[in-house]
């Protein structure tokens, strides 16, 4: 087999959905801390462009979980090769991503709900934007919640105790 150029590389690891999850995974997490901080400053300057713009951002992190979980599930099995403490954490991980999943959604929901609805009211800016600042930190905490199990599976060094959630507990959720 002759030597694959950097393109043909690239190609075949977009190809593999656990590589995916890994590339996408930092989206719902980033994306909503920066929508948080953009959202925070928009209502401190009373900006409604600025709103429009970090609901914006909000919407879009939030609805990155979904691709995000797709190739997480979709790769599950292939990452099943690890040490059995690392398929633990696997197990944990896509446990809590599994049980977080709706939270996303719904941030999206009201995310869009606080751009779309002040159009019409724009007396309920202020509210569905606090609702969705409230929401997201919330969200974002879930989130780092998922996240911290999926770190786990490849960085024992930051590693301290097993997972509270039942081994093969989302082999039994997905049944």
């Amino acid at each position: 087999m002759p030597p694959q150029s950097a393109w043909e590389l690239i190609q075949e690891h977009l190809k593999q959905p656990e590589y995916l999850h890994v590339l996408l995974n930092p989206l719902p997490i980033y994306g909503l801390a920066m929508g948080l901080l953009a959202l925070v400053v928009a209502m401190s300057l009373r900006n409604r462009k600025a709103e429009i713009t970090a609901l914006i951002i909000v919407f879009i992190a939030a609805l990155s979980a979904w691709p995000t979980i797709h190739y997480g599930e979709a790769g599950y099995d292939r990452a099943q090769t690890l040490n059995e403490t690392s398929t633990d954490w696997l197990d944990a991980h896509a446990q809590r991503g599994e049980r977080a999943e709706p939270a996303f959604y719904i941030l999206a929901a009201l995310a869009a709900a606080a751009l779309a609805v002040p159009w019409k009211f724009p007396k309920t800016a202020t509210a569905l934007n606090t609702l969705t600042l409230l929401g997201t930190i919330a969200v974002l905490a879930i989130g780092a919640w998922v996240a911290y199990a999926g770190g786990q599976v490849r960085h024992q060094e930051f590693r301290y105790g097993t997972p509270p959630e039942p081994k093969g507990g989302y082999e039994k959720m997905r049944d």
